[in-house]
């Protein structure tokens, strides 16, 4: 009797608003990687059979629910979007934000809870501005962060 074949791991970016595609694409290449960059409105994919692009409806959660209803345990999600990391943690999927923000089921709470603060600020004019852009240093704490979320990925699957 065999073992049944283990589900490789997948990468799901969602990418419309993602600095960090590139980043992902390669580091996608170096493991063997799939990815799918899911967006609403099609976002240029370099030619590619590891890269798939996915074009969701429109509707505020379309790309999250496309991904979440495709995720396993030990793929990763690419996000900035808390609800979503959220999401992807519930499944036991790894969820990282463009600037290297590991999102962990310890600290996803907080996150979710600072969220709704910032969003009743800026419904009452109290905070006007959005996040701090992205800096370079981001794309390195991004590029770590993968590294380091594709190797818990495989250790947990044995490989």
């Amino acid at each position: 009797m065999h073992e049944p074949a283990v589900k490789p791991i997948e990468i799901f970016v969602d990418a419309d608003a993602c600095p960090v595609k590139e980043e992902v694409y390669r580091v996608a290449r170096r493991y063997q990687l799939k990815v799918y960059v899911v967006s609403n409105g099609g976002v240029r994919v370099p030619a590619d059979p590891l890269l798939e692009m996915v074009v969701v409806g429109e509707g505020a959660d379309a790309a999250d629910d496309w991904i979440v209803e495709r995720l396993a345990r030990g793929d990763i999600v690419v996000t900035a979007d808390i609800p979503l990391a959220h999401r992807a943690l519930r499944v036991g999927a790894e969820a990282i934000g463009p600037t290297g923000r590991a999102f962990t089921t310890a600290s996803i709470g907080a996150a979710m809870a600072q969220r709704g603060l910032m969003e009743h600020l800026r419904s009452t004019g109290e905070v006007t501005g959005g996040p701090k852009p992205f800096a370079a240093g981001d794309r390195s704490r991004f590029l770590s962060a993968l590294d380091e979320a594709i190797n818990r990925s495989l250790r947990g699957r044995g490989r």
